[in-house]
């Protein structure tokens, strides 16, 4: 990425004075944002520029805000932040589970909406920087490897498509290997945020993450959860 260009941001919530805020909030940390007032409009500013983060409602007109998301990542891997007023754990949870990368609901602090977009945003364009190889760069265990130069994970040669959240967690797994981490620990070590009640945002990322790498989800191989404790990597 051109570090001299600003992150761009995509804001759609069909509560103008809400996009507004948000989009003045960011834009007073250096952000470039966009807003959009539906899912619609959502799905067609995605289509004609590119983004590097998209913080969107779940309640709007037209197309609904995981709507919105997964036809975001039918063509990348953008980070997604899902803001909502339901503050259900299994709203939560169903956001997490369709591929969101955080969740923060209504209403919120805004320290906490900056922090959490800035370690969204700073585990994409890591991902995204261009870096020299070097010895050490690949993590290997049985048939999963990790390339830290291409920034990518691969199962027996083939490859995995991992969000830049799930990367940032099998990565400190598989650097890790047989360690077990909590939930707790896991949250504070990849969104870089102060850990509560993260048990059921890191139990989703894990069940995505092996659901791409391993044959059987549920006899896994790699990805091992540890009950009442956490989860390692094996190998």
């Amino acid at each position: 990425m051109d570090e001299t260009r600003k992150p761009r941001i995509l804001i759609a919530d069909d509560d103008r004075d809400i996009a507004f805020a948000i989009s003045k909030l960011l834009s007073d940390e250096g952000y470039e944002c966009e807003r959009a007032y539906n899912g619609a409009e959502a799905v067609e500013a995605v289509r004609r520029a590119s983004f590097d983060l998209a913080v969107l409602d779940v309640m709007m007109p037209r197309i609904d805000g995981l709507s919105v998301m997964m036809k975001i990542r039918q063509s990348g891997n953008i980070p997604v932040i899902i803001l909502s007023a339901k503050s259900e754990e299994t709203d939560k949870i169903l956001g997490l589970g369709m591929g969101a990368d955080d969740y923060v609901t209504k209403p919120y602090s805004p320290a906490e909406l900056i922090a959490r977009v800035r370690s969204a945003l700073r585990r994409y364009l890591v991902l995204g920087a261009g870096t020299q190889f070097v010895p050490g760069d690949r993590i290997r265990i049985g048939g999963l490897e990790l390339n830290r130069a291409a920034k990518n994970v691969t199962v027996d040669g083939e490859p995995v498509k991992l969000t830049a959240t799930e990367y940032k967690i099998l990565e400190l797994l598989m650097e890790n290997k047989n360690r077990v981490f909590s939930p707790e620990e896991i949250y504070s070590r990849v969104w870089e945020n102060d850990a509560y009640s993260v048990e059921n945002t890191v139990m989703v990322h894990i069940r995505r993450i092996r659901e791409k790498i391993e044959i059987d989800p549920k006899e896994p191989k790699y990805l091992v959860v540890v009950w009442g404790i956490g989860y390692k990597i094996e190998g």
